[in-house]
């Protein structure tokens, strides 16, 4: 809540008919499963609650987690357009993920209320076909911004995605950012109503790009944001793991965060690692939760014969469109890796002729010419493209990138080296980034000023007090509602995450549930943040680091933040 600041309500918007939030009458029993994610919430009750929204917001962050970690309509209270159609997403007072909300809620404590909001995305989050998953988010994300924007023109988006909601992130961001205005607009929204994006673990990043791409300074920070990321000009080795995503934000050069930590194999692969990239792109269209839960069975064995099944056709009908290909240096490695992205459109298909075989054409003659030289090329072509497959296998890649307190894809809230020049953890950075998109976007301003004096406190106090191995920016609050009709509604949080308060100005309903972590379950690709910070057999305990982090903002009063560290995970 901010102290000491008026809402202005001339950047207040009402709407006809606003966002309802309905909930789920009755309680809801949700079961564990293997491979869920021990830091998703569990519902254990909703209530029937309605509300109309009156009121815009200055700045609505659109938050994509990770695998397991999304809400889901039935379990979740969603929010509904004016219209009445069901949106698929829940405020973040009705969503928790451990690892996002330090990012997304953060800015919601520095502002008025009413001026701030933080939105999860329901998307099927599994890898039961990964391509189809992130589409899904994709497609839900765009419905949510699109619908937003319908009603409130002037509200500004931040979008951030982390692991499997990265991917969702990034492909939204460059479709934002490279649109064409038709003659009734942009088909989204207006790329200069999103004024940041935060990438975390980006699997579609390029070689030597900085975390910062299309910025004035790509290697120390967006642009209008004048607090460094890091001294130096330091990017991690490798590309992402799937290149097919990565290219250009367009409009929104500038305005994204890309990070990825040394190590993750998920947007810091080595090159010349062809059989692993293959791998890779045969994983994004089989079942691999299925594979995961049953092991190799008749069905999964289908399922992984179909997919090799079209991706060998694909390779034989891209080889055949190709009338030059035996003189060409592609080799057959060359063309799998290329067929089996799902982002392949496969090229012309050459007409089948049914004329009886005769004596060989000058052209196939050249290709056997050629043949020997081919055959060559394969083999040397083979060696030179996996000459860091073997080192990358021997060094366990589950285990280097996934495993729990060890793992490089949860760096991004441990990775502050004061030091060497880097002062806060990814998350915090990206956290302080989208508190200063928040408090322009209230003043009504554009993104294109200095960094708040309060980002410049904030490493201070985390340079000299946070453990930056394993200590999250969070902030623990209670999510409440005041306007009259939903006086009597009550919510409860998880005291590690940050939940921003739902606002009197635009009462989006919370349910009277209780949210607790699942620890039952076995690990999966996302689990808490703390499990991934250190492994340990003590409960969980709630710290206090004994600081406080001053945030001040030119013409208001100082707010003041505790940033605690993280709880040590149940085994």
């Amino acid at each position: 809540m901010k102290h000491g600041v008026t809402t202005r309500a001339a950047h207040r918007r009402r709407m006809a008919s606003g966002l309802l939030a309905p909930g789920v009458l009755g309680l809801a029993a949700l079961l564990a499963a293997p491979w869920s994610n021990p830091g998703a919430p569990t519902t254990t009750a909703t209530a029937l609650t309605a509300a109309a929204s009156t009121a815009c917001y200055d700045m609505v962050s659109i938050a994509v987690a990770g695998r397991n970690d999304a809400p889901h309509a039935g379990t979740h209270q969603m929010l509904v357009a004016p219209d009445g159609t069901p949106l698929p997403a829940a405020l973040s007072s009705e969503y928790s993920s451990d690892w996002v909300d330090p990012v997304v809620n953060a800015p919601g404590q520095a502002v008025g209320e009413g001026s701030y909001a933080a939105v999860y995305i329901d998307y099927p989050a599994n890898m039961s076909s990964y391509e189809d998953a992130v589409n899904v988010g994709v497609d839900n994300t765009e419905t949510v911004m699109r619908t937003i924007a319908a009603s409130c023109p002037d509200t500004k988006f931040a979008i951030v995605g982390y692991s499997e909601g990265a991917d969702v992130a990034r492909r939204v961001a460059m479709e934002v950012g490279n649109q064409e205005v038709g003659e009734g607009g942009y088909d989204i929204v207006d790329p200069a109503s999103v004024v940041g994006v935060v990438i975390l673990a980006d699997a579609g990043r390029e070689v030597g790009g900085g975390p910062f791409p299309g910025a004035e300074n790509e290697f120390r920070n967006p642009d209008g944001f004048d607090l460094a990321y890091q001294s130096g000009g330091n990017s991690a080795p490798g590309r992402g793991a799937l290149p097919g995503t990565s290219g250009g934000f367009g409009a929104l050069d500038g305005k994204v965060a890309s990070f990825c930590s040394e190590g993750d194999l998920t947007c810091s692969a080595p090159d010349n690692i062809a059989l692993l990239q293959l791998a890779v792109n045969l994983g994004r269209q089989l079942n691999v939760d299925a594979l995961e839960r049953e092991g190799l069975t008749i069905a999964t064995a289908q399922d992984m014969a179909t997919v090799l099944g079209q991706i060998a056709l694909a390779a034989f009908a891209d080889i055949q469109s190709q009338e030059n290909w035996m003189q060409s240096d592609e080799t057959f490695l060359d063309v799998l890796i290329k067929v089996s992205d799902p982002a392949y459109k496969p090229g012309t298909p050459v007409a089948q002729s049914n004329t009886p075989a005769g004596p060989l054409s000058p052209n196939q003659a050249i290709d056997l010419v050629y043949l020997p030289a081919k055959v060559r090329n394969e083999i040397i072509g083979f060696i030179a493209d996996n000459e860091n497959t073997v080192a990358v296998v021997m060094s366990d890649p589950y285990q280097q990138t996934l495993g729990p307190g060890t793992g490089h894809h949860f760096d991004y809230w441990r990775d502050a080296d004061p030091a060497g020049g880097k002062p806060l953890t990814s998350s915090q950075y990206a956290a302080a980034w989208l508190t200063h998109l928040a408090r322009e976007a209230e003043k009504g301003q554009p993104a294109a000023r200095a960094a708040d004096a309060s980002a410049t406190a904030l490493v201070a106090s985390s340079a000299s007090t946070a453990d930056p191995s394993d200590t999250a920016l969070t902030t623990s609050t209670t999510s409440t509602a005041t306007k009259e009709l939903l006086s009597s509604t009550d919510s409860s949080t998880v005291p590690t995450t940050t939940s921003s308060a739902v606002p009197t100005a635009a009462p989006l309903a919370p349910t009277a549930a209780v949210v607790t972590p699942d620890t039952s379950a076995a690990f999966s690709e996302e689990p808490s943040p703390s499990a991934a910070a250190a492994a340990t057999d003590t409960p969980p305990t709630q710290q206090e680091v004994p600081t406080t982090v001053e945030v001040t903002e030119p013409e208001t009063t100082t707010i003041p933040t505790t940033t605690t560290a993280p709880p040590s995970p149940v085994q």
